[in-house]
């Protein structure tokens, strides 16, 4: 009796042991790599943007601080080079910012040009003869290069007979000017439609000496005051109104 009851203990022992020493291996499996923090993630992009703006990280850094402030407030949308430039802290640091953002414009320009000459070509196969409208980069309008040299900009809106008036006044007078119809929608026949009742020449939109441009949030980006239409010239870097 005494030999079985042994023999029956050692059977259960030894149909324990593999189960508790299975234990170790499943525990050990439970160890999961890091993740990557979301600090860590955040940094990376922040580095990336650094880079593609000409900026160091910790120039980058102060712009993300300076945006969480008022400036942010302000204006929300401000680029870092803008932003870092508005808040330098010296002469020499403010001319730094506008040197990197002349550079930035300046390439930034040119692929709008280059894109601009490849739109031409294609709308003139394409359409021959047809009204041309002039793609949005969904840009404001800032700077000279975002209408024709020489140009005059008229904002005008559909349904407005003092916009007709306006711009029928300016193509007899032989000007040349830019026109943004604002509340088109970024549709080409709104505006189409909207230069054959205003009696756009078509002959000078091929020309160029009128253009037909969506307006894309730019007048109410130049913030001045007054009801459309609207004549709008550069004085001195400075958008106005013309009276």
């Amino acid at each position: 009796m005494k030999y079985h009851l042994i023999v029956l203990v050692s059977l259960l022992t030894a149909l324990h042991l593999p189960a508790s020493a299975q234990q170790t291996p499943q525990q050990t499996s439970n160890v999961q790599p890091a993740r990557t923090s979301q600090s860590q993630i955040v940094h990376s992009q922040d580095a990336r943007l650094a880079k593609a703006w000409g900026l160091r990280d910790d120039e980058f850094s102060r712009y993300r601080e300076l945006m969480e402030g008022p400036l942010g407030i302000y204006s929300p949308n401000l680029d870092p080079l803008s932003a870092l430039g508005v808040e330098a802290r010296s002469d020499e640091e403010r001319r730094h910012y506008a040197e990197l953002q002349a550079q930035a414009e300046a390439r930034r320009v040119e692929k709008l040009l280059v894109y601009q000459r490849a739109y031409d070509e294609a709308w003139q196969r394409l359409y021959p003869g047809r009204e041309r409208v002039t793609p949005s980069d969904g840009g404001t309008l800032m700077s000279g290069e975002q209408v024709s040299s020489g140009h005059m900009a008229v904002f005008v809106k559909d349904g407005c007979e003092a916009c007709d008036r306006i711009v029928q006044r300016l193509q007899t007078a032989a000007a040349a000017f830019d026109v943004y119809v604002v509340g088109s929608r970024g549709d080409d026949a709104r505006i189409r439609a909207w230069a054959r009742r205003a009696g756009i020449d078509p002959a000078q939109v091929r020309s160029g000496s009128i253009t037909l441009n969506h307006d894309s949030g730019r007048w109410l980006s130049l913030g001045l005051p007054g009801e459309l239409p609207a004549v709008v010239r550069e004085v001195n870097g400075q958008w106005q109104r013309e009276p």
